[in-house]
């Protein structure tokens, strides 16, 4: 089958799960792409269809076929990669699909499952993507440390490498508040200090704060303490 066959095939298939007012919804999620590039396809049907095609042996081609014309395309590409079951194939594949991820709904779909057995190898990987000049790469990365070196694989220095990040990207300041409110979950003791010393600039420290509050996971005495380091200065966003 020919690479534009097999991509307009899964392209027929995405417009006939078509729901317009999904579509609506999913743009107004997503305001950096025109509505143009939504279809309108819910997510479960996207993991269903993903299921599906990675079956295919011949679905390297739709793979290979970057960038995507339509914002479920992208989705679908994301959860594809997460079902693999190879490590090296799926680090491959994520590194060549990154640099066209162009929404934070994208990037945070992208949670591989061989990943689970293979920490060893991916936290340098994922610091490795910290170290990029991509935004959306610099996300993953970010986040592939908070999904899985947060519990039992747990690091001071993890902590310390999130800190030293500095962006003046929106998307990747939300995914360092999101790590450090995570960190206040399940490491306190470790996390806690990095807020006291002011690591953070303002804008993250202070939404970092914000979300923790905000978490069912965080103990109500805690989160009292939180507030107290809020800090005042000037905002990023």
């Amino acid at each position: 089958m020919a690479q534009n066959e097999l991509t307009e095939e899964i392209r027929t298939r995405l417009f006939h799960l078509q729901d317009l007012k999904y579509r609506d919804f999913e743009s107004s999620l997503n305001p950096v792409l025109p509505k143009e590039c939504f279809i309108g396809v819910r997510t479960p049907a996207l993991r269903t269809l993903a299921k599906e095609f990675v079956k295919r042996e011949d679905i390297a081609l739709f793979l290979d076929e970057l960038p995507h014309e339509y914002f479920e395309e992208n989705q679908l590409h994301a959860f594809i990669l997460s079902l693999m079951k190879d490590y090296d194939e799926c680090v491959e594949r994520i590194e060549e699909f990154l640099p066209f991820v162009e929404t934070w709904a994208t990037c945070d779909q992208l949670n591989p499952k061989v990943f689970k057995k293979t920490k060893e190898r991916l936290a340098p990987k994922a610091l490795e993507w910290m170290k990029s000049d991509q935004t959306y790469t610099i996300r993953f990365g970010i986040r592939m440390l908070m999904q899985h070196f947060l519990d039992e694989d747990f690091d001071v220095k993890y902590l310390n490498e999130v800190a030293d990040l500095r962006s003046e990207e929106y998307y990747v300041n939300m995914m360092i508040a999101w790590f450090f409110a995570t960190a206040l979950a399940k490491q306190w003791e470790a996390a806690l200090p990095l807020l006291e010393a002011q690591r953070l600039d303002v804008w993250t420290h202070n939404k970092s704060i914000q979300k923790a509050v905000e978490s069912y996971r965080v103990p109500e005495e805690r989160k009292t303490y939180l507030k107290t380091l809020r800090r005042k200065g000037s905002m990023i966003f």
